[in-house]
């Protein structure tokens, strides 16, 4: 996959449709294509509920594994990608999580 640099700078809650919610580490870019997923029924809901988190070494580590493994979507899309994680990555975002107190 074509390599891209997203900076990631926020941290969402998505809901499922099936009413399970997970954290994401996105930005804006992300999060507009989460709203317009939700508008068109992919997932149920978004929260933003940190915006501007510090870029640290876990910051910098998820965002290398987003830009090698995914390509953000774009208006046209049919469907929710929702990113998977390595079990390395799981725990890369718990990190990020704990070092911005969410969770």
């Amino acid at each position: 996959m074509e390599k891209q640099h997203e900076v990631l700078t926020l941290i969402e809650e998505i809901t499922r449709n099936d009413g399970s919610k997970y954290y994401e580490i996105g930005n804006m870019v992300h999060n507009g294509r989460a709203e317009l997923a939700a508008e068109r029924g992919f997932i149920k809901e978004v929260r933003i509920l940190q915006l501007n988190i510090p870029h640290s070494r876990n910051v910098i580590r998820y965002e290398d594994f987003i830009n090698t493994h995914y390509k953000m979507q774009d208006e046209s899309m049919d469907h929710w990608e929702e990113w998977k994680r390595t079990p390395e990555m799981d725990q890369v975002v718990s990190d990020i999580l704990k070092e911005n107190h969410i969770g």
